[in-house]
């Protein structure tokens, strides 16, 4: 297939995935096996890397006007019932902290996991049943607003995480809703801190795996293995499409997942997870990916 067009269908599919409850790096994975790219190619890892970075941008050029007023009203809070712990903005940097520290230590299973396509799809199967439970059976929240959410609140979504980043295909989405629905929020409030702990948490990660991809050569054999990257004209070219596309699509999906969630929940999200994570695990046992 053609460079330009693979990136244009790539880019669509990280932007289409990275903030809905299914898992990017999933079906990035997927596709990476389904084109026949070489995961341990340099140019194709960083690609990766960029379109995660276009998507990533999607959310503070969306939310704007909501991270301009919660840096306005810091440490207080617009009610003036915060402090520098329970402001909003604390709460995020306390969740992103917990999940960071032991995904830095779990690094290297993380790398296995991520080249294992059968923990994906179990990964995928297993969290579209819980998102489907969570979300039948936590119907009365206590937390309407993001803005009202305590600090064990967000320690628990922080450690929930946790798991998303141990099994790709858990979805750094649905395990920080489905924690925050199980911590007494609404699904509006669940899924604005979702968006809003996904900054940091992908930031950090996008760019420590660039840097490891166009640095200086490590002892690490993996990590050697990817660096330095020499790039030409073609190759930038294709990035930036990536980049682009990415960056458009997944401002369009957080405009309407938004939307959705206040009106319809989560359901029809663990249902694709669920076929989806069965009709994997069928392909794979019959040697098709």
């Amino acid at each position: 297939m053609n460079d330009y067009l693979l990136s244009v269908l790539l880019g669509i599919l990280e932007g289409l995935t990275e903030f809905l409850p299914v898992s990017s790096t999933a079906h990035l994975r997927i596709a990476e096996a389904l084109f026949h790219l070489d995961l341990h190619d340099a140019f194709w890892k960083m690609y990766t890397i960029v379109i995660q970075l276009g998507a990533i941008l999607a959310l503070p050029v969306y939310f704007r006007e909501a991270i301009g007023k919660l840096l306005s009203t810091f440490p207080r809070g617009e009610r003036g019932d915060r402090t520098l712990l329970t402001h909003p903005l604390s709460l995020t940097l306390i969740a992103f902290v917990i999940t960071a520290i032991p995904a830095w230590l779990l690094k290297k299973q993380i790398g296995q996991n991520l080249e294992n396509l059968t923990v994906i799809a179990w990964a995928i199967l297993l969290g579209g049943l819980i998102m489907w439970i969570v979300d039948v059976l936590c119907t009365k929240p206590r937390t309407a607003h993001m803005e009202e959410m305590s600090l064990i609140q967000a320690a628990w979504i922080g450690a929930a995480q946790i798991l998303s980043a141990v099994f790709p295909g858990t979805s750094r989405s649905m395990s920080t809703i489905a924690a925050g629905q199980t911590a007494g929020l609404s699904r509006a409030a669940a899924l604005e801190f979702s968006f809003f702990l996904s900054m940091p948490t992908m930031v950090v990660a996008t760019l420590y795996d660039l840097l490891k991809t166009i640095g200086p050569r490590h002892h690490d054999a993996a990590d050697a293995a990817i660096a330095p990257l020499a790039m030409n004209g073609h190759g930038w070219v294709v990035l930036g499409i990536g980049f682009a596309v990415s960056f458009i699509v997944a401002l369009g999906v957080v405009a309407w997942f938004m939307h959705w969630v206040r009106a319809r929940g989560f359901a029809p999200f663990a249902i694709y997870r669920i076929v989806l994570g069965v009709g994997l695990l069928v392909l794979i046992a019959r040697g098709l990916i």
